[in-house]
């Protein structure tokens, strides 16, 4: 702990831990001024994008100020690699949830009360039990952070009732500040988290909601899993990705079909067992290119930086849940895409399901008022990216060039006659036929059907003979997205009050034209300065497959150790020493001492096959090669590669259970020795690095994360001696 500081000392003193701890140089944004107002003592609401780095503002304070920052996360799923990666840059960080045997979470317990914790995570039903309460009451408690802070509304896109029960923070520990956070929040829903945790006078701060690195595109649906397949092989081969489907069959279907065409998926839902829940979230935080297919139940706390894409094959729900299902994509700030496809089907579906819900009235207004803008949002002619950030109350002056409509703008035309056909032809039906029908009426298709209902009798029977049935179709999907058409229960189609003015003919009706013909080319992502240039992918590429190893070896996720922003500033600064790498962003001083040695060594390995290269290849030769092409050329020409830095571990290998078993002991027997808390004695993932490594040396104790040289000298014979053991 860092200890407490004056409100006049806060902003050099947390530029200082930022930079030591976090490695960043400077804060973004309304960072500075949240970290300066928490610090001292004051509450606040925070509404920032994903990947706007939310949660710095209230770890950095819980540094800065004294006592434990006791932060409210809704997924008990993703403490563990939350505190992994405060871990990771020296934090003493601790987690208090069901998942901890009775003896793990005493422990953590009695290190909060002997003031050994930064940073405690807890869920809120733990946090709200009697017991809880009581201890935080003997506990020196920083601040309390409420994170995901619009699950106390019901008006928000994912209310959770336990999150209303937090009134009883401000009541128990009035004196104790108070931050919550979260992505996005309209007006109603900011105004019941302020009701609820008693921040009516807390400051908003607002940051932008604008993520310039994804790259918005939406697609008209044709053939949606195919189309998917394309996208992701043609833009994303190899990439992390999150595609969400509407159904948990959608769901499944759609994994197995990627699974058959060659490509790592997962599916993941709420009708699967907690077990397959749990495996398909840790082999995604885990594995480096893995895609999961999911409904909305995966996502939300998602930390894992490098999800280059975000693919929805159903309409969400509301414009809140689109931008938060987006907001997984590019947390590292490298070039991302959003990229969804919808149709007819889809617009009816969410409107019937909207109709059909139970909820009072008020909410289904609410509800419809967020559709209409999504549906706005699809069917816009103008940039994407300001249509969104219009709905968050932001103004986007100029448009922002990195979206479909931007990249290859749409034409629009007026089509308030062909609007009026379509109506026509549902009102002299009697407002209950579907698409298919009036698409039939429209362009004069005498069916059997048709005929026996009169409805080749009708004026409308033929009277849009001139178009196919594709324009017809977008049509009326646009005719439903714009309230002019509602669907009922059996999914006919009926005229709103809305069209009669369009049908009188006293407004006029553009419609997007490029909708209803099919895109000639694939728009590609992101912005080329957001890539890896090709003089240092090499590097890059080694760097991720060293980060891996390691990951594995720690059992932390990769991104736990260095995000791929990171890994591409190191590849592109090419640093000799340990001063250089220090000022690479994300590089603070524990991670230095950590992994230096080892990435400076990569470097300078990499370098040595770049002369390899340089003798083995022409200047057009090692241009035009990618990195495992060259390899092949290497051992073509009997030029030997760089020697690795590290054995590889196999992909199958475990921790020895008899050795891992033998260091828990130890570890139990060095806390009740020293007084420490067993995890401060050495973390689970030094423990698992060292079952899985099995080092028989003091320097080879040296290369395992989690032990600096003070735990070494305090207690690396005795490790060594219980390894020995157990393997004999």
């Amino acid at each position: 702990m860092l200890g407490a500081m004056s409100a006049a000392t806060t902003p050099s003193r947390a530029l200082h831990v930022l930079n030591t701890v976090w490695g960043y140089p400077a804060f973004r944004g309304v960072q500075s001024k949240i970290v300066e107002r928490v610090a001292a003592g004051g509450n606040a609401l925070v509404l920032m994008p994903t990947g706007g780095g939310k949660s710095l503002c209230y770890q950095l304070p819980s540094l800065l100020r004294e006592g434990v920052g006791v932060v409210v996360s809704p997924l008990i799923a993703l403490m563990k690699d939350q505190v992994d990666a405060l871990r990771a840059l020296g934090l003493r960080a601790a987690y208090l949830n069901s998942t901890l045997l009775p003896h793990e979470a005493r422990e953590v317990e009695e290190a909060l009360l002997r003031g050994e914790l930064d940073l405690l995570y807890v869920a809120p039903e733990r946090l709200l039990m009697p017991r809880t309460l009581e201890l935080l009451g003997r506990a020196p408690i920083a601040l309390f952070a409420i994170d995901e802070a619009h699950c106390v509304s019901q008006w928000g896109h994912d209310f959770r009732p336990e999150y209303q029960q937090l009134a009883e923070l401000p009541e128990r520990f009035p004196d104790i500040p108070r931050v919550a956070l979260t992505a996005t929040a309209d007006e109603r829903t900011r105004a019941d988290i302020k009701s609820v945790l008693h921040l009516w006078d807390a400051p908003e701060f607002i940051s932008s909601f604008d993520r310039p690195n994804i790259q918005y595109r939406v697609m008209l649906k044709s053939s949606p899993k195919t189309q998917l397949l394309e996208f992701i092989r043609t833009e994303h081969a190899g990439d992390a990705g999150i595609v969400y489907c509407l159904s948990r069959k959608s769901v499944d279907d759609t994994a197995k079909w990627l699974q058959a065409q060659g490509i790592e998926a997962v599916a993941y839902h709420a009708g699967l067992s907690p077990r397959e829940r749990n495996l398909a979230q840790e082999r995604f935080l885990n594995e480096e290119g893995l895609i999961v297919v999911a409904t909305v139940a995966f996502g939300m706390g998602i930390d894992k930086p490098n999800v280059r894409f975000v693919a929805h094959l159903d309409l969400p729900k509301s414009m809140e849940g689109y931008y938060q299902e987006t907001g997984r994509a590019g947390r590292d700030s490298l070039a991302s895409t959003a990229w969804m496809v919808y149709g007819l089907a889809d617009v009816v579906n969410v409107r019937r399901m909207l109709a059909q819900s139970d909820a009072p009235e008020e909410v289904k207004r609410v509800e419809s008022a967020k559709l209409e803008a999504l549906l706005t949002y699809c069917e816009t002619a103008s940039c994407r990216r300001q249509v969104l950030l219009a709905y968050f109350g932001e103004t986007l002056e100029e448009p922002c060039g990195n979206c479909d409509t931007c990249l290859q703008p749409p034409q629009s035309r007026d089509m308030t006659r062909e609007a009026q056909m379509a109506l026509s032809a549902a009102v002299r039906t009697g407002n209950r036929f579907g698409a298919a029908h009036l698409t039939d009426v429209l362009r004069g298709n005498q069916t059997e059907r048709i005929t026996a209902l009169g409805h080749h009798q009708l004026p409308t029977f033929g009277v849009g003979g001139q178009h196919d049935d594709k324009t017809w179709r977008s049509v009326i999907r646009q005719l439903l997205s714009l309230g002019y058409l509602v669907a009922d229960d059996h999914y006919g189609l009926s005229a709103t009050p809305k069209s009669r003015a369009l049908l009188k003919g006293e407004t006029r009706l553009n419609l997007r034209e490029d909708t209803l013909l099919p895109r000639e080319k694939v728009v590609k992502r992101g912005s080329k300065k957001s890539e890896v240039a090709p003089e240092d992918q090499p590097l890059f590429e080694a760097l991720r497959a060293w980060r891996l190893a390691k990951s594995r070896a720690l059992a932390v996720p990769p991104y736990v150790i260095f995000s791929d922003a990171t890994l591409k500033a190191i590849a592109e600064l090419r640093p000799t020493s340990h001063a250089t790498l220090g000022t690479v962003s994300g590089i603070g001083q524990r991670k230095l001492a950590d992994y230096g040695d080892e990435v400076l060594q990569i470097g300078r390995d990499q370098g040595g096959e770049e002369r390899r290269l340089a003798a083995a290849f022409t200047p057009a030769e090692r241009g035009s090669q990618t990195n495992s092409l060259i390899l092949e050329r290497l051992k073509q020409k009997n030029v030997a590669p760089a020697p690795p830095l590290l054995p590889d571990l196999p992909e199958h290998v475990e921790p020895n259970p008899a050795v891992e078993e033998a260091l828990k002991e130890l570890r139990r027997e060095l806390a009740r020795e020293s007084g420490h808390s067993s995890f401060v004695v050495y973390p689970n993932a030094a423990l698992r690095a060292l079952a899985t490594r099995l080092p028989r040396t003091l320097d080879e104790l040296r290369g395992v994360s989690g032990l600096g040289e003070k735990r070494i000298g305090a207690y690396g014979e005795r490790i060594l001696a219980a390894i020995a053991e157990a393997l004999r």
